[in-house]
């Protein structure tokens, strides 16, 4: 599944008129970018929440027919769930078992198919990239790579779920795999984050930490980022 309703405000002017899906890249837009880049690891069947300029990311897929790939629309047009909410409004759309979940403005080389073997391996709820890098917000592991917290380095916030040991903070990198046994425990309504998910779920479930620090990345949520990824991608 990708995530693709958020408003976009950081990327004004563009999404005055446009939706951040479909902000291009080296001539192709974010969504198509991604759409690519989940076929390079085996991936066609995605799902796409729609509510931000909903009709014109409707249109780029039919228009361009899916890309190659099998698209279902998530529709949240008369009220946007965030990531949280928008995942369980789309929980239908899933088979049982493991399926990857990814924000549509980051752009990687990120290895998938080795995350998923390290999910597989390991059997968490759900594993997150992660990666050493500066922003202003953190998950927090412990000595074994399990989300114990998350840390705003701006404000000082700090939720701590388990206390034990010193955690390490690692910048999350929008890209999830989960097992569908996440749904049945979501017990959060309407509007609401992964973050806010996650934190509550790892109280007593394993929600773990896949390093890429090595890969290529970038979260393009500004115009300048855009300029920077023309560089990278």
């Amino acid at each position: 599944m990708i995530l693709a309703a958020g408003l976009g405000t950081r990327l004004k002017p563009w999404t005055l008129h446009h939706p951040k899906a479909l902000a291009p890249v080296n001539g192709k837009p974010l969504l198509q970018h991604n759409i690519i880049y989940l076929q390079q690891h085996g991936i066609y069947d995605v799902v796409v929440n729609v509510h931000h300029f909903a009709d014109q990311i409707r249109e780029a897929i039919r228009s361009n027919g899916g890309w190659g790939s099998r698209i279902t629309i998530s529709d949240e047009s008369h009220e946007v769930l965030e990531t949280g909410g928008g995942l369980k409004k789309a929980q239908g759309f899933f088979s049982p078992g493991d399926f990857v979940l990814m924000n549509v403005d980051v752009l990687t080389d990120l290895n998938l198919q080795e995350m998923m073997r390290f999910h597989q391996e390991h059997r968490p709820l759900a594993t997150l990239a992660a990666r050493n890098r500066e922003t202003s917000r953190y998950f927090l592991f412990d000595e074994e790579d399990i989300l114990c917290g998350w840390r705003n380095v701006k404000t000082g916030e700090q939720i701590l779920v388990k206390e034990e040991g010193s955690p390490v903070q690692k910048a999350f990198s929008g890209i999830h795999i989960i097992n569908t046994a996440i749904f049945p425990l979501i017990a959060l309504e309407g509007k609401f984050s992964m973050v806010a998910l996650y934190l509550q779920l790892a109280q007593s479930h394993s929600i773990k930490a896949f390093d890429h620090s090595s890969s290529k990345f970038i979260d393009v949520g500004t115009l300048a980022s855009i300029e920077q990824a023309q560089h990278l991608f």
